[in-house]
Order: C-alpha cells, then sequence, then structure tokens
C-alpha cells in the first residue's frame, strides 16, 4: 500500500485489476481529464495526479476474465486525486456499462473515490445521470452488477455507481458513505460493519480471498442457460412420521431439536454465498438469503430462520427474488415462522407494505418459484414466501392461518383450549394435502 493513501485504500487500479482478472483488455484509454472550468492550478493538480499514480485518469476500465466468466471492469485509482470523477471518469464508466450490455457481459465495479471531481463542477456532476441511464441499460439486458468497495467510497461514485448495484461486496477496511468526512465536518465514516446492520452492504471478504469469491458469486448470477429447471424440493430433514393431531403438529414444528433452515441449506446446496439487507436502512438475521448452485444449477434462495420477520427482512426477500426474475435464476424459498413481527417498531418500519412487496414479488416472478414449509408457517408472514404453484411441506411442520393460540384469543377461549382448536384448524400437513393447499409432504432420503 502507498504510504499516503488513507487505511483500506486501494494499491492502484491497474493492480487491483491485475489480482482479479486475467486477460485483461483496457479500453478508453485516450479519455482524459480536461480543465473546463479553467479551474486555477487544475493542469498542475492533474499533472501531479498522472506522476503520483502512474495513469492518465482515476478510472482504468476493460475487459477481462474473473474465474471462468468474462466481465467488463471499471477501477477507481485513490491516488488519482483520491479516485475523484471527473468528465472522463464518468464518460468511461458509463461506456463500460453500455458496452457490457452490448456484449451480453456482466459489470464489476471496483471503488476506492472521493466522489465528483470539484475542479469540474457540473461537467462532473452530470455524470451521474449518464452513468444512471447506462446502469439501466444494464439491468434491461439481464445482466448483473456487482460493486466491490476496496476503499473509502463516497458521494458520486457511492450514489451512483456503487449502492445501486446488484451485489455490494466489500473489503473489511472500506468505508461508504454519501458524504465525505469533510463536507461532514471531519466525522469518521461508519465503519463497513455497520453500513452491512443497516442494509447497505451484502458481504463482507477478506482481501485474499476477494478474487475467490467474485469468481463464484459471477458464475451463480450468470448462468450459461437463460431458461433454468425449477429449483427440486429439498429432502425433510426431521421425522417422516406424520403428526396424528394438530397439537402434535405444532409442538413438532416448535421443537428445538427440529432441523432449521441452515441446515436446509447445507444440505441442499453445493456451493452459496449471502445476499443480505434491503438497501432502506436495515438488515434482518433471521431472513437468510442468496445464491447457490445444487448439481450445477444456480438458484437463488429466502429462507426464514424460525422468528418473527422485520419489515427489513421482507424486504430483502423481495429484493432477492425481483433479482432473480430479472437474471432468469429460479427461487426456493423456506417458510418457517409463528408470523411476521407485529410490534411498535415493526409497524413504524412499515411491516404491512413489506410484506405485501414480497407477495407481489413472487406472484410476478416469472422463473419458476419452489416453496417448503419446513417449521412454523404462521399468518401472511409465512404465505408473503409461498408459491402458488410449486408449494411442499415436511412432516414435522404446520401452517395456518393464524397461531393457535391467537385463534383461541379471538375466539374468547381459555388458552388450555388452543390444542383442540389446533385440531379444529386442519394444519396438519396430510390435512393441507387434503384441502388442496399444498402440493405433497417432502420425503426423508431414506424413508
Amino acid at each position: 500500500m502507498r504510504a499516503d493513501a488513507p487505511p483500506g485504500a486501494a494499491t492502484g487500479a491497474r493492480a487491483v485489476l491485475g489480482e482479479l482478472a486475467d486477460e485483461l483488455v483496457e479500453h478508453d484509454a485516450d479519455l482524459v481529464s480536461s480543465d473546463p472550468l479553467a479551474w486555477p492550478g487544475y493542469d498542475a493538480q492533474l499533472a501531479r495526479a498522472r506522476a503520483r499514480s502512474g495513469e492518465p485518469e482515476s478510472v482504468v476500465s476493460g475487459e477481462g476474465r474473473v474465474g471462468a466468466t468474462r466481465v467488463v471492469l471499471a477501477a477507481f485509482d485513490f491516488a488519482f486525486m483520491g479516485g475523484s470523477m471527473g468528465e472522463a471518469g464518468g464518460r468511461k464508466i458509463a461506456r463500460a456499462f453500455r458496452r457490457a450490455a452490448e456484449a451480453g457481459l456482466p459489470v464489476v465495479s471496483l471503488h476506492s473515490s472521493g466522489g465528483c471531481r470539484m475542479q469540474e463542477g457540473m461537467k462532473a456532476l452530470v455524470q451521474m445521470q449518464r452513468i444512471a441511464a447506462a446502469t439501466h441499460v444494464l439491468r434491461e439486458a439481464a445482466l448483473p452488477h456487482v460493486a466491490v468497495l476496496l476503499g473509502p467510497t463516497t458521494g458520486g461514485a457511492w450514489a451512483s455507481i456503487a449502492a445501486g448495484a446488484d451485489v455490494i461486496v466489500s473489503v473489511p477496511e472500506a468505508t461508504a458513505a454519501f458524504a465525505g468526512h469533510r463536507v461532514r465536518d471531519g466525522a469518521t465514516p461508519a465503519s463497513i460493519e455497520a453500513s452491512v446492520r443497516s442494509g447497505q452492504v451484502d458481504l463482507v471478504v477478506a482481501r485474499e480471498e476477494l478474487a475467490l469469491t467474485l469468481a463464484t458469486l459471477l458464475g451463480l448470477l450468470v448462468p450459461g442457460e437463460r431458461e433454468l429447471p425449477p429449483a427440486d424440493v429439498p429432502t425433510a430433514l426431521g421425522s417422516a412420521d406424520l403428526p396424528d393431531d394438530g397439537w402434535e403438529a405444532v409442538e413438532r414444528a416448535r421443537s428445538i431439536e427440529r432441523s432449521r433452515a441452515a441446515a436446509y441449506l447445507d444440505a441442499y446446496f453445493d456451493v452459496r454465498l449471502p445476499l443480505s439487507g434491503d438497501r432502506a436502512g436495515g438488515c434482518d438475521p433471521g431472513m437468510l438469503c442468496g445464491v447457490g448452485r445444487r448439481a450445477g444449477t444456480p438458484i437463488a434462495f429466502v429462507a426464514q430462520t424460525g422468528g418473527a420477520n422485520t419489515p427489513a427482512g421482507f424486504r430483502t426477500a423481495a429484493r432477492v427474488v425481483r433479482l432473480a426474475d430479472r437474471l432468469g435464476l429460479p427461487v426456493l424459498t423456506l417458510i418457517d415462522t409463528p408470523g411476521a413481527a407485529n410490534d411498535e417498531a415493526a409497524e413504524a418500519g412499515a411491516i404491512g407494505p413489506a410484506i405485501a412487496e414480497a407477495f407481489a414479488a413472487i406472484a410476478q416472478a416469472r422463473v419458476p418459484v419452489t416453496s417448503l414449509v419446513i417449521g412454523e408457517g404462521g399468518s401472511g408472514g409465512a404465505l408473503a414466501l409461498a408459491s402458488h404453484t410449486e408449494l411442499w411441506i415436511t412432516p414435522d411442520a404446520y401452517f395456518a392461518v393464524i397461531a393457535p393460540e391467537s385463534a383461541a384469543a379471538i375466539l374468547k377461549l381459555p388458552q388450555d383450549e388452543a390444542p383442540e382448536v389446533a385440531e379444529r384448524m386442519r394444519l396438519r400437513p396430510q390435512d393441507l394435502v387434503e384441502l388442496g393447499v399444498v402440493h405433497g409432504i417432502a420425503p426423508r432420503l431414506d424413508a
């Protein structure tokens, strides 16, 4: 790392590209900054930046191979005026996205930037609009954009490029904020862990693991075939025997010994990577989302872990389902919740609209969605993740309009009558098959 670079800054755009990509062919090397405002001393600043960084401009772009996937890449060089984006850098990035869309390739953007360049004024700032338009062209071409945060990432580089990526990966020492620390009176930027907690970053990866993670991620997001088969139904991990009555079904679903979502995902996928956060200020650890590969087929997943999910959880689920739909990936959902969160914080966070968003994402999906109830299926918080064409259940799960205890309360019955209410609700797996609510009961592998 350069001695004058801030903690977490990249060691240079070209060096970063060399670490991550093979067979790199540079694009637009002739696009360099001018002095549109005749800013005093700017020509000298540019000369110093070029000498210091060894680059003619703050952005290096090109095409290469990350793992087995051909990609278009654009990287900021922090040594060139703090990686600031001028008119030329913005044009390079916009061209990179449009070139990728035309070639049918994904984009990887690598960020260590202080935002738009003040010395070029609005000529620099309007590049944010042009980049936004170019990223839309990539989205319309059903191609993914992965942003990698390598150092301080602020202003236009964050708001117009990285923050809108389909997947945002960061190294531990990076930071991300709309306003830089000088604009914020020297306030220390939030850690990348705080950005994860606020739903702005998907995953944090050690620098030495970044190349492998990117290669794996791109292999999952860019399937070789556009029409993939539906996700097959996971094998049940619990008992193969069906419950004798409704209350037994409830107790089995609530048992601490029952297999949870993480165990199902481990058993189902050969490899998987998480996608986290709703991009709106929240992250719900009780909603596991991501992409994985099973028997060569990439599949997106959304899995509840047994708790009451928050608005952020449902918004994250909707985000991942929409991404899968755009990229042509089949979806697997695992349902396990007593019901959505209904406390004051959940209501203030718009739990109703968040659940509606999840319902809409699955209803509108053009890709196949396969759903399995693996534990409690409580009310709309569970149904929001359920496929309307492929809904299955395990022998130690139930699905109901509401929890039996709440049903008893609504009926003004004492709580000790909840088992009788559970029987009346016909919530056992075999009842649900008979009612036509689910398509079948998932068998155990050894059954």
